[in-house]
Order: structure tokens, then C-alpha cells, then sequence
């Protein structure tokens, strides 16, 4: 008879570990960095209404801390989760990874710095506006610092979903498959808030728009289906984003608020919100429908063509709707076109409904339009590549 051959203890221990991760639920970590990310989210977007309404009050301002509890959040829950893998004998350990002899989940690192740096980021901005005052720019020194920070939380967040999600089948795996493309979601609306100076309507008929908005949407709506293997992954994140920015715009505004800061141009009642969600949920609708038929192509080619038809549709839909935006149609609580922040000058391409004529020549608009189709096309194979990996992590 001959004999058995031994089967190695590592090999016990992860197949051990992927059976208890298929039978537990979504873990207590997970939840709490979906839940800091969430915070960053809704406090990003009530924060620039605040400046937009009140203008500087005080860095403890309920938008300012809710921005804050998501480092809070990403610092504490996954440093304890980096400790506890590290110091206890738990089944995390097998699938965990080694950072200067601490050991955790990959994604509770990133996280971690993640909200350390968020944390770092307040005093700065502290500082800033003491010294200098209201921001003119959202892209401020301790905002990018800001920035930087939220971002890692949110891929962080998306690593730890995504090495819980490839260890998990059936029923598990689905809700965590949710929970991926909801945190995606996430990720999108950071995106687009750190561009806003160069996406609201009167910058709709400008290229610069598209060349920004190309920079980045196509990275988070091609990450997703790739990750997930799911079939409409990039129309369930951009619907997400587009739900979320619309509830904004409508709850905000049902609070009242009066400017604490001088000159004001333009008497404001009320919250200000950040304006009507671009329409990215049309070329993600047609990228889901046009993704399965390129599945043999070569991935050059493959991002040559999601990245073409992103551009395209995009533009196709958004410039008309930036002209519906500009009418009388669009003034009211659904669209937001009749509002504005207080510093608003009567005189203003806002307040006059008209597109700043950002490109100064044909020229300058078409090299800015092929630079959007280039970076269009950059982040689509970006965002393949960076979906392709997520859906390989288990650590």
C-alpha cells in the first residue's frame, strides 16, 4: 500500500481559513471602514456648502468633523485590527501580510495610513485658514494632504472587501460584491468633488471639463466590473454616485443658513449644494453593454475602445444637458441652477447663465480634447489593471 502523502500545514490553515470566511458574515472592520468612508463622503460635500453659504466659521464645524470621524474611523478600527493580528493567535493571521513585523490585512494598512494622514491634514488646514482665510481653491495644501488621505481610506477600504470577497462564495460573496461597488461609488464622488472647479455648468461647453472628468471617472467605473466580475458593475456605481450627489442637492438646501463673512454679493437663506451630478451613468450604462463583446480583445485595444466610448457618450450627453441647465427650465429645486453662494458676482458667467469661454481658440479646444481622449484611454487600461489586481487579492 503506499504510502500518504502529508498535506502542508499552510495549506490546511488557508483552506481552514477560506471555509470559515465562506460561512461567517461581512466582518465588524469591514462595516466600520464602508461606514468612516460614508462620513467622509457626506462631510465633504456639507462642507464646501458651508463655505459656499457661511463661509469660514470654525474648524469644529458638525461638516469639518464629519470629514474627520472617517480618519478617525480608518485610524483606530484598523490599527486595533493590525495590533490583534499582530499579538493574538487568530485566523486572520493566515491571511494576513507582514509590515515591519506587524501583521494584518493588506488593506488595514493602507487604511490606516490612510486615516492617520486625514488626521494630520486638520491642523494644517487649521492653520491655513487662520493665516489666509476662506479657501479660493478646494485644492488647498492641507486639502490635497486631505485628500491624499481619503483616498487611501477608500482603497484601502476597497483592498480589505476585496481579499474578504475572493475568499467568499454564494450568498456572502454577493452582499460583499455589493458592498465593493458601493464603496466604488464612494471613491467616484471624492473624485468629482476634488474637480468641481472645472465641472460645473459653465464649464460644460469647455473642454477642460471633459479632459479632467476623463483623468479620472473611467479608473473607478472600469475597477469595478473588473474586480467584481459583475456584468453591470460600472452602471451600479455610477447610478450610486448619481443617487447620492442628488440627495445632496435636494436635502441640503431645506436648512437655513446666512453668511458670517463679508463681501456678500449675493444674500443667501439656505445651503448652498454643489450642483447637479454630471451624467456619468450614461457612458457606464453603454461601457456594461459594450464590455462582453471585447472580452477577446488585447488589452491595449480593449482600453483604446472603453475609453473612446467613454469620452464620446459622455460628451454626447453632457454638452446638451449643460445648455437645459443654463435655461430658465433648470432653476429650481431638482436641477439647482437658481442657486448660489454668497460671494456670487451679478455679473458672474454663473449668475448671467453663461459658459466661460475657457479655450481661447479652436485650436486650444481640440488639443484639449484629444489630451481627454488620451486620458481617457490611460485610465481605462489603469483602471483594468488596478480591477484585475483587486480581483486577485486575498490578503
Amino acid at each position: 500500500m503506499a504510502a500518504s502523502v502529508p498535506f502542508p500545514s499552510s495549506r490546511i490553515t488557508n483552506v481552514q481559513t477560506e471555509a470559515r470566511t465562506r460561512e461567517a458574515g461581512i466582518p465588524w472592520f469591514v462595516w466600520l471602514a464602508a461606514l468612516g468612508v460614508t462620513s467622509a463622503m457626506i462631510g465633504a460635500h456639507w462642507d464646501i456648502s458651508w463655505h459656499r453659504s457661511i463661509g469660514r466659521d470654525t474648524f469644529w464645524t458638525p461638516a469639518h468633523l464629519a470629514i474627520q470621524l472617517c480618519g478617525v474611523i480608518a485610524g483606530v478600527t484598523c490599527g486595533y485590527l493590525i495590533l490583534w493580528t499582530t499579538f493574538a493567535n487568530t485566523s486572520l493571521r493566515a491571511a494576513s501580510v507582514n509590515v515591519l513585523g506587524f501583521r494584518g490585512p493588506l488593506g488595514a494598512f493602507v487604511t490606516a495610513w490612510g486615516g492617520f494622514t486625514m488626521i494630520t491634514s486638520a491642523p494644517f488646514d487649521d492653520w491655513w485658514h487662520n493665516a489666509y482665510g476662506l479657501d479660493v481653491r478646494i485644492l488647498s495644501p492641507p486639502h490635497v494632504v486631505l485628500a491624499l488621505g481619503i483616498f487611501a481610506v477608500e482603497f484601502g477600504t476597497l483592498i480589505l472587501i476585496a481579499g474578504q470577497m475572493n475568499r467568499a462564495t454564494g450568498a456572502l460573496r454577493r452582499r460583499l460584491e455589493n458592498l465593493y461597488l458601493y464603496v466604488s461609488a464612494m471613491i467616484l464622488v471624492a473624485a468629482m468633488v476634488f474637480v468641481l472647479e472645472f465641472t460645473s455648468r459653465i464649464f460644460l461647453h469647455s473642454a477642460i471639463c471633459y479632459r479632467t472628468v476623463c483623468m479620472l471617472s473611467p479608473i473607478t467605473l472600469t475597477m469595478a466590473p473588473n474586480a467584481t466580475g459583475r456584468r453591470w458593475g460600472s452602471t451600479v456605481v455610477a447610478g450610486i454616485y448619481t443617487v447620492f450627489l442628488l440627495g445632496m442637492g435636494w436635502i441640503l438646501p431645506l436648512f437655513p443658513a446666512q453668511p458670517k463673512l463679508g463681501p456678500v454679493l449675493h444674500q443667501t437663506t439656505q445651503f448652498i449644494p454643489n450642483g447637479f451630478p454630471l451624467l456619468l451613468l450614461v457612458p457606464a450604462i453603454l461601457m456594461d453593454l459594450v464590455r462582453p463583446y471585447t472580452a477577446g480583445w488585447k488589452k491595449p485595444l480593449r482600453a483604446l475602445g472603453l475609453g473612446s466610448l467613454f469620452l464620446v457618450s459622455f460628451l454626447a450627453a453632457e454638452w446638451p444637458f449643460g445648455d437645459f441647465l443654463q435655461s430658465p427650465a433648470a432653476r429650481n429645486w431638482v436641477f439647482g441652477s437658481h442657486y448660489f453662494e454668497y460671494w456670487a458676482n451679478p455679473k458672474s458667467y454663473a449668475m448671467m447663465y453663461r459658459f466661460i469661454p475657457f479655450e481661447k481658440t479652436p485650436g486650444e479646444f481640440l488639443t484639449n480634447m484629444a489630451l481627454a481622449l488620451v486620458a481617457a484611454v490611460l485610465a481605462t487600461w489603469f483602471g483594468m489593471a488596478r480591477g484585475e489586481w483587486l480581483g486577485r487579492v486575498r490578503r
